[in-house]
């Protein structure tokens, strides 16, 4: 029955590799510049480099949607972790200083970020067919906790291991992780799907799915845009205002490293709430602190209040983990699900593309103070779109 459902029977076909993926891109993400310019890259051509990322989640999220359709979720799972060996191995391979080590070391970025939509995408479409409607959001807030505790302590663990092998001890790290996760999925019973559905499902198309549903990812899905733009330019600005105020790169990354902290601490209550009262009160006052924390972090001018603005910033996002799948899943068609979520997958990835640049245009106009207050204006946007956009009640799939 479904009242009998716990979280804990999930844990090992969903969260367990899912804080092993989190680990596992965790490793690498703070070392894929030093890397790069390790092989001669100039800061640019690191940058670059480092975008590679995004753009490799890009590409595959609609792609994505169709492989699950098509081989199931627990196989796309399976295929990712492959895919993500290959990128690990492949950033491994040294062929010295020069281009051509660039370029191979660039695709296995470009693999990573591959790895990691096909991976998001299938775990997703995953848990939300096992998991009953009522306890939708705590699962797939505990989804997302679960990825962001990886992705915290990611960083230490390389770090310990790059004092015993150096760069290469990050990508050692992630590749040891990702194989546990591997081994995981692959215990975990696929999907039962009937051929009928298989077959219902295979004739649903992204072009088809478009057409259907092109009011939702116009009005909700711009909201989710919104959203994904502000969560994604967290990550540079308490850097960058840290640089602005003099701090010394260590006092940085412990700021950072805080607001993580709270970030990964706060996921499992904000799930609950949204299963007992409805997502808007979640996302919306999600938006709205993370928006304060924009607009005020200008008026930080040392250490303390700098970390205090981070750690609202962090408290902020962590409220609203899972927010981006849930919504997804609660506006997601029974048939050709992995279709739609690999949409919506895709118009989150644009925001995170998007974010980024609206800091650093308004900056390069009028500042860099300017720059964080317009962003945070992107958070004030957001709250107001899913407000207006968000159902009123998660009803059952249609």
């Amino acid at each position: 029955m479904v009242e009998d459902f716990r979280l804990r029977s999930v844990a090992a076909a969903a969260y367990g590799p899912a804080a092993l993926f989190g680990l596992s891109e965790g490793a690498v993400l703070p070392v894929v510049a030093l890397s790069a310019i390790d092989r001669g890259a100039s800061t640019p051509t690191a940058a670059l480099i480092t975008a590679l990322l995004g753009v490799g989640s890009l590409a595959a999220n609609i792609p994505a949607g169709v492989l699950a359709t098509r081989i199931g979720e627990r196989r796309s799972m399976l295929l990712a972790a492959a895919i993500m060996v290959t990128g690990v191995l492949t950033c491994l391979a040294d062929l010295g200083r020069g281009p051509w080590s660039l370029l191979l070391y660039g695709f296995g970025i470009l693999l990573i970020g591959v790895a990691s939509a096909v991976y998001s995408l299938a775990r997703q479409s995953y848990l939300t067919e096992i998991v009953p409607l009522h306890m939708r959001a705590r699962a797939l807030s505990t989804l997302g906790g679960s990825m962001r505790v990886g992705m915290f302590l990611g960083p230490f663990a390389g770090a310990a291991a790059m004092q015993v092998a150096g760069l290469p001890g990050a990508y050692y790290v992630s590749l040891a992780a990702i194989v546990a996760a591997g081994v995981l999925v692959f215990r975990v019973p696929d999907l039962e799907v009937t051929a009928d559905d298989r077959a219902d499902a295979s004739a649903v198309t992204t072009r088809g799915m478009l057409k259907q549903r092109w009011r939702v990812y116009a009005t909700l899905g711009a909201g989710i845009l919104l959203l994904s733009a502000i969560r994604q330019t967290r990550q540079t600005v308490v850097p960058l205002w840290a640089a602005h105020l003099g701090l010394s790169p260590t006092t940085s990354s412990i700021i950072y490293g805080v607001a993580g902290a709270v970030d990964a601490l706060t996921f499992y209550p904000a799930g609950k709430v949204m299963d007992r009262y409805g997502r808007r009160w979640v996302a919306v006052p999600a938006t709205l602190v993370l928006g304060v924390s924009f607009v005020v972090m200008p008026f930080a001018g040392g250490a303390v209040s700098l970390t205090v603005a981070a750690m609202v910033m962090g408290f902020g996002n962590g409220i609203g983990s899972g927010i981006v799948m849930t919504l997804g899943a609660d506006v997601s068609p029974r048939v050709g699900r992995p279709t739609h979520l690999g949409i919506w997958n895709e118009l989150a990835d644009i925001g995170s593309g998007v974010g980024p640049l609206i800091l650093s245009a308004v900056t390069a106009l009028a500042g860099l103070g300017a720059g964080i207050v317009a962003s945070g204006l992107v958070g004030f946007a957001a709250a107001g779109a899913l407000w207006r956009w968000i159902p009123r009640r998660a009803g059952p799939d249609r």
